[in-house]
């Protein structure tokens, strides 16, 4: 049977790679006590139900985690199993701002801070990570984006030529996506805000689209723009990324950069298969 451990820093998207193996067929447990991995495996192995493996998630929270994981692995690969310790990590300043986001404490120490925090729990955490069969550094994926790619690895995807595409729009005045990889201003062209009857609508109303795409100014800018990310998603892909964020802003990223993300979108789908458009600030631009 299929063992896979997820373990690694906390903050860096492990939750989010379970409820993917779970919707995948996987029988997925959280913070199990150590001792009882192996005679869970077998209570699964003998219970007759059908699973594509087992996921078990153990990290900085099982403090005794640490006094016996080396001798439970070795117990279940003694039973014929394979286990796969899949550790994942993500850039300190990135575990910071997600803990910030959340407003959660680092488990490692309540009276800690997340700085410090992250600190003791890589140090906690280096023996394992250096026994990992694979390392999943997720701070430059979103969620989406983690959730396809830990699946691709289960699948034996990952060493596909497949290059997954996420075209998104955006709004300055929220801030620019910190994932994106290709960051694209058009606030320069005309804008359908300051007309009336096109103020209350969206990029995604044919009225609004026509008036972002039916003008001179933006039919030259995609003209230099569409050709450039032909010749430049190769690049990227035969540089060995598997993700790319391309993220279009205008002022408020409700009318010129959807439109121009729909227009991207449909564009790449011609050529890349894995082509996803989304519109993170679509519901903030009147505000």
């Amino acid at each position: 049977m299929r063992i896979i451990i997820i373990t690694g820093m906390s903050g860096s998207g492990k939750s989010t790679a379970v409820r993917a193996l779970e919707d995948e067929g996987y029988y997925c447990i959280d913070n199990l006590p150590v001792r009882l991995f192996k005679p869970f495996v077998d209570l699964i192995g003998k219970s007759g139900e059908t699973f594509k493996g087992i996921v078990l998630v153990a990290d900085i929270r099982g403090r005794e985690f640490f006094k016996g994981y080396e001798n439970a692995f070795h117990k279940i690969t003694g039973a014929g199993h394979t286990v796969e310790i899949f550790f994942f990590d993500a850039l300190d300043e990135i575990l910071v701002r997600r803990f910030s986001e959340t407003r959660r404490r680092h488990p490692v120490d309540d009276q800690c801070t997340i700085t410090e925090g992250i600190r003791i729990e890589r140090d906690r955490l280096s023996v394992l990570r250096q026994m990992a069969t694979r390392i999943i550094d997720t701070s430059e994926f979103t969620v989406h984006q983690l959730k396809e790619f830990t699946l691709r690895i289960i699948r034996g995807e990952e060493n596909e030529n497949q290059l997954v595409v996420e075209v998104q729009s955006f709004g300055f005045k929220y801030g620019v996506p910190l994932e994106s990889g290709i960051v694209m201003d058009v606030r320069f062209l005309p804008n359908p805000f300051f007309v009336p009857e096109l103020k209350e609508g969206s990029g995604l109303d044919d009225a609004v689209r026509d008036y972002v795409l039916d003008n001179v100014v933006s039919a030259q800018f995609l003209d230099y723009f569409f050709p450039l990310l032909d010749m430049l998603l190769p690049a990227h892909r035969q540089e060995g990324k598997s993700y790319l964020t391309i993220s279009i802003g205008c002022t408020g990223g409700r009318h010129r950069s959807v439109a121009i993300a729909e227009a991207t979108g449909l564009h790449l789908q011609e050529t890349w298969p894995s082509v996803r458009i989304t519109h993170r600030d679509i519901d903030k631009g009147l505000k």
